[in-house]
């Protein structure tokens, strides 16, 4: 997950009836069938229909997920799970006892022929403190349930038998013909108004969402990979071609930074923005599968910063192929939905990815070096805010519980910031040849997606591969308490600290704004009597004025917000348009942007002697 954040890779596996040689009855093979009708919704719910296979158990028991792969958080789906009715053959009710928030006891178990249950959606509850444990469902792991647009994270719909969790399911989803599902999944009917999806196990569904709306999306081809964008935007203000043609630049990127590592055959990116106006999602990022990934974001967003945004989440889910879905532990093969035991590896699960996202777009050029420094050097900057000597292992194996939980998203900083130390003493150690890219290429041929290491064994396993070195850091750094010495590992690639400028927001210092708004008015006023940077005086802005219009966009109370995101697009001299109102008079200044500009300590490529290997770093 990213600000978000996967795991398992898909596969089909068809079990049919079969009869024994030696006598007449038929033998059923394990299996459980679902119907998800969308076409009745009843007070923001539809029901859901599930046939498991007979059981041979007098008790079971049926779940809704707790927590699913990815969130690293206590969710309790089973608390939009309504009126959970269990029936034999014959259309009589069985006993059903609800244990706990998501789980049911069924007795006479032998005699159950289906369950039946409403579902209600998430979206329209979040209050907006769905980030990390934060109250709601994080948007991206949630549902929704609406006439133009149904969110099926098919783990908020779908639940499990305790006696058929590694049985294939088959999902039947009932549509309306206007609807069209986006999912990784292949349907296997050929009704324009049926899905139907095979699934080899709980935990493969589970690992597949499906976005139904009005169709809006493209496909294309990486290499062998089939890559679909789906978008649904409430009020068409995207398209799926204003995403489409940066994500196929990133995504090509992507598969030509991996190489022979990924064989991902289809790859979706179901992409829901919210309606901000509405009760509608607000936790903004996403969520990782194996072959997919859910993203949500605020649709009023300008279309630079969306794009910006984008780059930037999608591409840490996609490298979610190489880990955990090529290399992960049991804890994660076999993961416990109501239960968890979690993994001590997120430096891996989610801090390598996260350093690949970042180092895949200055090796494919998308970034510059000094952005790339930049992101390092605010990742430490960040890092160095949270506990740095809590051990990334303990507090990975208790991420669920605080004081752990609280230290999470240290992951996509500290965590980033393994990887690159690890990449840097491989590449060091190898004079370039080899990286951590090269490390995980051997541990996914070790491993793969049905191999699942055990965790104590995993830093023996990689320096194996490696160094000692490698065991040294990890021992020292990652399962102990001892603070990484950055300065240390950039300087063995010669970049080290020093002075530079680097650009402000002409809106914004610090927390120190230099505009406001007239509450009565909703207008935006530049603050009187402060001192203003270069940016107003080389437009004529002069303290008091009215900012009625950027770049022919209007701006007042209501999308302040936008004009501060689309500021944070603008490079110097791009030429500005601003309409101005003074002493109630309108006019219009042309010019150029002028950035303030502050100096700061910052990475900087110093030392020319590691000039080859710094190269072998960045762009092998």
């Amino acid at each position: 997950m990213k600000k978000i954040i996967y795991t398992l890779a898909s596969a089909i596996v068809l079990l049919s009836c079969k009869t024994a040689q030696q006598i007449t009855t038929t033998t059923i093979s394990p299996q459980v069938n679902v119907s998800i009708d969308l076409n009745n919704i009843k007070d923001d719910k539809v029901m859901v229909t599930i046939l498991p296979s007979p059981s041979n158990l007098n008790e079971i028991t049926f779940n809704i997920p707790k927590t699913v792969p990815g969130t690293y958080s206590i969710d309790n789906y089973g608390k939009y799970i309504e009126n959970v009715k269990a029936f034999d053959a014959k259309g009589n009710s069985l006993i059903l006892t609800k244990i706990d928030e998501n789980s049911w006891k069924i007795v006479d178990a032998k005699k159950l022929q289906k369950v039946t249950y409403w579902v209600n959606d998430t979206y329209d509850t979040e209050k907006g403190n769905g980030d990390f444990g934060g109250g709601d469902v994080f948007s991206p792991a949630g549902t929704n349930i609406s006439p133009e647009n149904f969110m099926l994270n098919t783990h908020g719909f779908v639940g499990y038998f305790s006696d058929k969790l590694e049985v294939p399911y088959t999902t039947t989803v009932l549509h309306a013909a206007n609807l069209y599902g986006a999912t990784s999944m292949i349907d296997t009917d050929a009704s324009n108004t049926k899905d139907t999806f095979q699934s080899y196990r709980y935990a493969d569904l589970v690992e597949h969402p499906i976005m139904y709306s009005k169709p809006d999306y493209t496909t294309f081809m990486v290499d062998d990979m089939e890559i679909i964008i789906s978008v649904y935007s409430p009020n068409e203000t995207y398209k799926v071609a204003d995403i489409s043609p940066a994500m196929e630049t990133m995504m090509r990127a992507q598969k030509k930074f991996l190489g022979a590592i990924n064989s991902t055959k289809k790859y979706a990116v179901l992409l829901y923005l919210s309606d901000m106006k509405k009760a509608d999602a607000k936790g903004f990022g996403a969520l990782e599968h194996p072959t997919s990934t859910t993203v949500v974001m605020p649709e009023m967003m300008p279309k630079e910063a969306m794009a910006e945004q984008l780059k930037d989440v999608v591409s840490h889910e996609f490298f979610h192929i190489v880990t955990p879905l090529g290399v992960h532990s049991k804890e994660i093969q076999y993961f416990d939905f109501n239960a968890p035991k979690m993994s001590k590896h997120l430096w891996m699960y989610e801090g390598v990815t996260e350093y690949f996202a970042n180092l895949f777009q200055v090796n494919q050029g998308l970034i510059s070096e000094d952005d790339f420094y930049n992101r390092m050097s605010d990742k430490v900057n960040q890092a160095s805010a949270m506990n740095d000597t809590m051990p990334f292992t303990t507090m990975s194996a208790n991420v669920l519980e605080k004081p752990y939980k609280d230290q999470y998203l240290n992951v996509y900083q500290k965590g980033a910031l393994i990887g690159m130390c690890l990449d840097i003493i491989i590449r060091e150690n190898s004079n370039g040849e080899r990286g951590i890219l090269d490390l995980m290429q051997k541990l996914t041929n070790e491993y793969g997606e049905k191999k699942p290491f055990n965790d104590e064994e995993l830093f023996d396993k990689i320096a194996s591969f490696t160094y000692p070195e490698v065991k040294t850091f990890l021992e020292t750094y990652v399962s102990g308490p001892t603070p990484i010495p950055y300065d240390k590992y950039f300087a063995k690639m010669g970049v080290t600290q020093s002075k530079r400028k680097i650009p402000g927001n002409v809106f914004l210092k610090g927390q120190s704004p230099y505009i406001t708004v007239n509450q009565a008015t909703k207008e935006i006023m530049v603050l009187p009597e402060i001192e203003l940077p270069a940016f107003y005086a080389a437009l004529g802005i002069k303290n008091g004025d009215i900012i009625a219009a950027v770049n022919k966009t209007n701006y007042n109370l209501d999308n302040i917000y936008d004009l501060i995101i689309a500021s944070q697009t603008w490079k110097e001299n791009d030429p500005i348009t601003v309409k101005i109102k003074r002493d109630e008079k309108e006019s219009e200044l042309k010019g150029n942007v002028k950035l303030p500009y502050e100096e700061a300590e910052g990475l900087q490529a110093t030392d020319a002697s590691k000039s080859t290997l710094k190269n072998a770093w960045l762009k092998g």
